[in-house]
């Protein structure tokens, strides 16, 4: 074998904050807590915070490879104790909180957790779960002695009292850059949720692509908040892309209601903030309702689920914000697709620009895409054939924790995604629907996401679902599920009114049908599954035998 003349540099999660804290000491990382209060600290700070709680966690007995479990918002001290948990070697696994209590019990007893960093959100539902964990043998409350609380049936750390007698120089441990560094587990919508082990070498990697002009465009003087929590697939990578380019970075904790994130967002001259895309619907209403502005926001990427193009128009139209769409997922930690735009769409007018803008945009360098039919024959790049959208890349899953699943990469090397997808030859990728959650109507495919985007776009609505069901003749049809804007009248006949000039006629929806809310997943998708089973003895007015 020929080996070049470079040094061998492991690409190792602590270098990311060891060049943050170096180079970039005096950018602040701001953060509202659970104590109530807004913190500000530094990456110079974070950097010797995280080494104290690497020497800590090795005073407790935790060695390389060991799993250690967190139950928190998007604050400081979950920073450092994210940092801390890989810069000692170990894998520093995010819970979410909104998950099933059999879920998170399931999860940490599948991980063998040994310690649990917590949030004060979380202290009673813990103290629940706690005697159905088998391996977790430490809990660290992060909080100051203040707020530690007065009665409790487990004896938590308290997270300050615990590192301030460790030094904030000690050495990190030195892995191979193909070791683990964090864990986190798919949403399980069906079947036990599956671990997706990332490793140094592949966070590294996916930070240093997100700092690139075509995904996040981020660097030294960008002020990001990542309202994505650190539970959806590392808050999408900005704890780790932030350190990176030395951003000062901007977390919310355990708030996600519109008028304290946007109070936040103009305070603190956010510039790039990121969220699924309830969130800025919420943010949507709240600033119609109140006048507001964004302050020095200039972009958000929205990911987790597709957006409608009216939320688009809207944030351009009124608040000079550009919606950026990406996708991903947990298997790939988790982007896929930027939709920044190609010189030649930029070039567009507006209305054709939107025609691209709508789609989940273009894969990064990092992450190689194609769709496949069913029998595994690659499919055409012309925008109109749908297919499986496959993936492959430094940072996509290669098997899931301790082998759940089997073997779940094709001969060709490449991991089903479980999207229905269509790529223009621009490279341009659109999510038509999960495949799960596709309409065969007839012997042709409704997308229920396109449907929900274009529907929730009618006035006086607030959240569009839409699922299939049962039908004689067609397979299945369509039942349009709405969510009406506080204080709106709008009827069926509105919104049929307003999707008849906008959708083909066979796409029109069968049955349409007003509810207080929809669930969502803890992920903050539309759970599909609880819809189904809500409306499962519904029956279209379609399918109706006719009567004598």
């Amino acid at each position: 074998m020929i080996h070049g003349k470079m040094q061998d540099w492991p690409l190792l999660v602590w270098k990311l904050i060891d060049h943050a804290a170096e180079n970039h000491g005096q950018r602040e990382v701001v953060s509202l807590t659970c104590e109530g209060r807004l913190d500000r600290s530094t990456w110079r700070s974070v950097h010797g915070r995280a080494k104290r709680v690497a020497e800590a966690l090795r005073r407790l007995g935790i060695r390389p490879g060991d799993r250690v479990a967190t139950l928190a918002w998007n604050t400081h001290r979950h920073v450092e104790s994210w940092y801390g948990i890989s810069g000692m070697g170990g894998v520093a696994h995010t819970i979410n909180p909104r998950l099933f209590e059999d879920q998170i019990v399931y999860i940490a007893n599948h991980a063998e957790d040994r310690v649990l960093f917590l949030d004060l959100t979380f202290v009673k539902l813990v103290e629940r779960l706690a005697p159905r964990f088998e391996t977790i043998e430490t809990y660290v409350l992060l909080t100051d002695r203040e707020h530690m609380p007065d009665k409790t049936s487990l004896d938590f750390l308290c997270y300050e009292d615990w590192i301030a007698g460790v030094p904030d120089d000690a050495p990190w441990t030195e892995v191979e850059e193909t070791a683990p560094a964090g864990l986190c587990y798919t949403s399980g919508t069906t079947g036990n949720p599956k671990g997706v082990e990332y490793t140094h070498r592949s966070n590294v990697l996916h930070a240093m692509a997100a700092c690139m002009t075509d995904t996040f465009a981020v660097g030294a003087r960008s002020v990001i908040m990542p309202i994505a929590p650190m539970y959806h697939a590392n808050a999408w990578s900005i704890p780790y892309t932030a350190a990176a380019c030395g951003a000062k970075l901007v977390m919310g904790g355990p708030n996600f209601d519109a008028p304290t994130l946007q109070r936040l967002i103009v305070d603190e001259k956010v510039d790039l903030a990121l969220a699924v895309p309830t969130i800025w619907l919420s943010m949507m209403q709240h600033l119609e309702k109140t006048g507001g502005n964004l302050g020095s926001l200039t972009r958000t990427g929205v990911g987790g689920s597709a957006v409608p193009q009216s939320m688009i128009e809207t944030y351009d139209r009124l608040y000079n914000v550009r919606v950026i769409q990406l996708w991903g997922m947990t298997e790939m930690s988790p982007l896929g697709t930027v939709g920044t735009p190609l010189p030649e769409v930029a070039a567009l007018p507006y209305e054709e620009e939107m025609a691209y803008r709508v789609k989940q945009g273009r894969p990064i360098f990092g992450v190689e895409m194609c769709l496949k039919d069913d029998e595994g024959r690659v499919l055409p790049r012309d925008g109109k054939t749908f297919g499986r959208l496959m993936v492959r890349g430094p940072w996509v899953v290669g098997r899931y924790f301790k082998g759940d699943g089997g073997e779940i990469l094709d001969a060709d090397g490449w991991f089903d995604t479980g999207d229905v997808a269509t790529i223009d030859p621009l490279g341009y990728m659109q999510i038509v629907d999960r495949a799960k959650d596709v309409i065969k109507s007839g012997g042709e495919w409704i997308s229920s996401i396109d449907l929900e985007n274009i529907a929730v776009g009618c006035p006086g609505i607030a959240e569009a679902a839409v699922i299939g069901l049962p039908h004689p003749k067609w397979d299945e049809r369509p039942l349009l599920v709405l969510v009406r804007k506080e204080g709106a009248a709008v009827t069926e006949a509105d919104v049929r009114a307003y999707l008849a000039d906008k959708i083909a006629k066979w796409w029109m929806p069968d049955a349409i049908v007003f509810v207080d809310e929809i669930p969502h997943t803890a992920t903050g998708k539309i759970k599909k599954v609880a819809l189904r089973e809500q409306f499962r003895d519904f029956v279209l007015p379609t399918a109706e035998p006719a009567r004598a």
